[in-house]
Parts: structure tokens; C-alpha cells; sequence
């Protein structure tokens, strides 16, 4: 069953151009990475998918429901921008939030917390945990209302690569209950979770089966990439694509993708 079909959606930020004559669609029980450069679209597809921007053209299902719908079929983890972590709230308070009428006191929450690895933090307060805990404690709450998708948005973007390994085996066993959709720039960490990628740089090209590899990061970043990891990595080589029909992100996304890349290659010499 198709658990998202996206078909011709167009959107932008007034004249802004962010996403153009997107057409793809994602099978109950996929795990999809959203790739590529900043300002390529990533999360704003995203928010799209999920309903909290609606797009001047195109449409939307989710499980064959228009989006928006009043169905919870989703969860949604947002990007993690530390923002008010000094805020007075208990990790069972947060993660109560995520559904109407659940007590932060109740069985089910602890029982959430428990099945995030957070058993025993109800009364902690949540500006007190790790980064890499809060995010545990917000698929958590993302959890309370059983979707049938969870999308999350950049969500080990504060963790350290132990912390990243934990969240994203954590993930992969949600995986066996849900679909996954998530934006990331941790490429290594994810490489072997996914099953789907999906290029995101103005318009989307979506590739099914593991492929994050050399070829799909030229893709979806539009420069020479190398994917580097230590000890054996199978992976699949994809098809190209052809992006003249996508519309021209101008030379800023290039002039940052080639910042990036000597960024990163200064920062594996240094």
C-alpha cells in the first residue's frame, strides 16, 4: 500500500521558488532519507508531507487521505534548535503533550519513555537531558498518538556519533511497526537503515534500495562528493538523473556546496 503519494506539487515563499512539480510515492514501510543541500527544499517537502504548509499546486495523500486530514496518521519530530530548554516542563509532561487528554502520570507515558530507552526520566526535567535524550523523549511523544508515519527533521543534528548510532538503531526498530521519513545530513550514520532516498535540491528524484553512495550525493548536492567510511559497506549504484527540468537554485546552492566540500575535506586533513 502507498503510505505517501506526492503528485505534481509546487511550492514557495511568496516569489521565493522552494519545490517544483514534485511527483513521488513512498510504500507502507519504508525508511526515506531526505537528502541535499541547505536550502535545496528538505524541510519544507517535509512540512508539506506532514500538512503544516500547504502548497500552491498539487496535493498530498497520506494512506490515501488528502493532507490535511483530522486522521492521526502521522507524528512529527521537528528540527532541534535547543530553543527554550530552560523551559519548566518534566520529560512526562512533554511527552503527554502529544495527545489529547494523556496524563503525565499515566501507565502509557512511562510506558512511551520506556520504549524510546527513557524509562525512569518521567520526573527528570527536560532542559536538565542530553541532546540526544530529548530527542528520545520527542519520538516519544511523537509515538503517543500511534501513527502510522513518523517524519522527523534533522533529529540528531545535537548528538554525538555514539548518540546518533543509538537514535538511528532506535528508529530502525520503529521501522518494523511504521514507515519512516526523515531529513538528515548524517549520511554515514544512516547508510545502513535506509531503504529509500529521495534528492531534494528544488525538485525531488526518489530512489528506492540503499543508495547512498558517490553517485546520488553528486545528485543531491550538485558537486564531486566522496561517501568515506572505514571497514565494508554494501551498497547499490543508482541510475542518474536528469535535473533539466528542475527549476535553477542559482549559484548560491552550488557556491555553498563547494564551500562545504572543501570545508570538509580541510577538516579531514586537519
Amino acid at each position: 500500500m502507498k503510505a505517501i503519494e506526492v503528485e505534481n506539487v509546487t511550492f514557495a515563499y511568496g516569489k521565493n521558488l522552494i519545490l517544483e512539480n514534485v511527483n513521488f510515492s513512498v510504500e507502507e514501510g519504508d525508511f526515506l532519507a531526505l537528502i541535499g543541500p541547505n536550502g535545496g527544499g528538505k524541510t519544507t517537502l517535509l512540512k508539506v508531507l506532514v500538512g503544516l504548509l500547504k502548497p500552491q499546486e498539487g496535493s498530498v495523500k497520506i494512506f490515501g487521505e488528502r493532507v490535511p486530514n483530522k486522521k492521526n496518521l502521522v507524528g512529527y519530530v521537528p528540527q532541534n534548535t535547543n530553543a527554550n530548554v530552560e523551559f519548566p516542563i518534566t520529560v512526562a509532561q512533554c511527552v503527554a503533550t502529544g495527545k489529547y487528554g494523556l496524563m503525565a502520570d499515566s501507565a502509557e507515558v512511562s510506558a512511551l519513555l520506556a520504549r524510546v530507552g527513557m524509562a525512569g526520566f518521567e520526573t527528570r526535567r527536560l532542559g536538565a537531558l542530553s541532546g540526544g535524550q530529548r530527542q528520545r523523549v520527542l519520538v516519544a511523544r511523537a509515538l503517543a498518538a500511534k501513527p502510522k508515519i513518523l517524519f522527523l527533521d534533522e533529529p540528531s543534528s545535537s548528538m554525538d556519533a555514539a548518540g546518533q548510532a543509538s537514535l538511528f538503531n532506535l528508529l530502525a526498530e520503529l521501522n518494523a511497526e511504521m514507515t519512516i521519513v526523515l531529513v538528515s545530513h548524517d549520511l554515514m550514520a544512516l547508510s545502513k537503515h535506509v531503504k529509500s532516498v529521495a534528492c531534494v535540491n528544488g525538485c525531488v528524484h526518489f530512489h528506492g534500495g540503499n543508495g547512498l553512495n558517490g553517485d546520488v550525493l553528486h545528485e543531491a548536492y550538485g558537486c564531486d562528493m566522496e561517501l568515506i567510511t572505514h571497514g565494508m559497506m554494501a551498497h547499490r549504484v543508482l541510475s542518474t538523473h536528469d535535473h533539466t527540468h528542475c527549476h535553477e537554485h542559482s549559484a548560491e546552492l552550488h557556491a555553498h556546496c563547494h564551500h562545504e566540500h572543501h570545508h570538509h575535506e580541510h577538516d579531514a586533513h586537519g
